[in-house]
C-alpha cells in the first residue's frame, strides 16, 4: 500500500500514513517521514479531520451556489427521495386503512344496537308467552351476550384508529414537515 501524502506548512515538509509497522521512521531531511498506522499523532488525526471536512464544506457550499445562481441542478440523493416517496405512499395506504376500520366501526355499532333491541323484543316475547318462555329467553341473552362481545370489539377497533391517526397525523405528517423544512433550508 502506497503512503498518502498530506503537506504541513508548520513542519515544513510531507507526513503520510504507510503500511509500516513500528516506529516512527526517520529518512533524510529532504525526504519524507512516514507515520505507522499505529502510531499517529493526535494532532495529525485532528487535522486530517479539518481538512476531510473543509473539502467536504467546500464543496457543498460550491453546489449551493451553483444552485442558487442556476448554473447547476440541484443535487437529490435518490435513495432518500425513494425513501420519502414510500413514506408518502405508506401514508395514503395507512389513511384508506383508517376510513374502512371507521367504516366497520360504524356499522359494528348499528349492528350491536340492533342485537340489543333484539335482544330486548325476545325478553318481552319471553314474558308474553309462556309456551316459549325459555327459547325466547335463551335467545334475549345470546343477543346481549352478542351485543356486550361486539361491545368490546368496537373498543378494540377504536384503539386501533386512535393508534392509526396517531401514527398517520403525527408521526408522519411531523416527518414529511421535517422534510419540508429540510429542502426549504438548503
Amino acid at each position: 500500500m502506497e503512503p498518502s501524502l498530506i503537506f504541513c506548512s508548520c513542519m515544513q515538509g510531507f507526513f503520510g500514513s504507510g503500511s509500516t509497522r513500528g516506529a516512527m521512521n526517520e529518512q533524510p531531511q529532504s525526504g519524507a517521514v512516514v507515520l505507522s498506522d499505529d502510531l499517529k499523532n493526535p494532532a495529525m488525526e485532528k487535522l486530517d479531520l479539518v481538512r476531510k471536512w473543509s473539502i467536504n464544506t467546500y464543496k457543498c457550499t460550491r453546489q449551493i451556489l451553483s444552485e442558487k445562481l442556476g448554473r447547476g441542478s440541484r443535487t437529490v440523493d435518490m435513495e432518500l427521495e425513494a425513501q420519502i416517496e414510500v413514506l408518502r405512499d405508506n401514508k395514503r395506504k395507512y389513511q384508506n386503512v383508517i376510513r374502512l376500520a371507521q367504516t366497520l366501526s360504524a356499522q359494528l355499532s348499528q349492528i350491536m344496537q340492533t342485537q340489543r333491541q333484539l335482544g330486548d323484543a325476545f325478553a318481552d316475547l319471553s314474558l308474553k308467552s309462556p309456551e316459549l318462555h325459555e327459547e325466547f329467553g335463551y335467545n334475549a341473552e345470546t343477543q346481549k351476550l352478542l351485543s356486550k362481545n361486539g361491545d368490546t370489539l368496537l373498543s378494540a377497533i377504536n384503539f386501533f384508529i386512535s393508534s392509526v391517526n396517531t401514527l398517520v397525523d403525527k408521526t408522519i405528517e411531523d416527518t414529511l414537515i421535517n422534510i419540508k423544512q429540510y429542502e426549504f433550508a438548503r
